[in-house]
């Protein structure tokens, strides 16, 4: 009996799917970020569609190289957050704006959390902690994701979805973690 001479034991499937029935990329990365977008507008299809398209929309006209710029953009206020790292009012105005859609109000622990004295005195990590914890009260969490070092960026999604936003942030290559790890 003679063997073939291109077996290679590490890929025994090699020649099991044929290539023109491959997932197209463009597709795969499409499905995905519409996993996302309707994980961080849970139960607002409307509104992750309308950031789909403006996502798409994006993407053509930078030409498709990095689809998280153009992602960042069309969540940014609405279903997400990115704010420089000093700028702890554009935080809790941002928290407070994305919290306010499922009718929350997250406790600062102040009567006034746009106060000078209070954010003066405030850094970025307690207050991300601080939104994460009254958050979860509620069934919800708040995802921060690598945005560089001078910002933090991120999203809220319910809470039974955390193993879901792990896979699909994964699955675009955005480091995210808990708010409070």
């Amino acid at each position: 009996m003679r063997m073939h001479s291109e077996f290679d034991p590490d890929d025994n499937f090699a020649q099991s799917f044929r290539t023109e029935h491959d997932l197209d990329d463009e597709a795969a990365l499409e499905q995905v970020v519409w996993q996302l977008l309707l994980l961080i507008n849970p139960g607002d299809e409307e509104a992750a569609r309308e950031q789909f398209e403006r996502w798409q929309t994006a993407m053509v006209v930078q030409g498709g190289d990095d689809p998280i710029e153009p992602l960042a953009d069309v969540i940014d206020w609405k279903s997400g957050f990115r704010v420089e790292v000093a700028d702890t009012r554009a935080l809790v105005e941002s928290l407070e704006e994305l919290a306010s859609r499922w009718n929350l109000h997250i406790d600062w622990g102040v009567e006034d959390p746009t106060d000078d004295e209070f954010l003066d005195a405030a850094d970025a990590e307690s207050l991300i902690g601080t939104a994460y914890d009254r958050l979860r009260e509620h069934h919800y969490t708040l995802w921060v994701r690598d945005a560089g070092h001078d910002l933090h960026a991120g999203w809220i999604t319910r809470s039974e979805d955390n193993e879901a936003m792990r896979l699909v942030a994964s699955a675009l290559g955005i480091d995210v973690r808990p708010g409070a790890a």
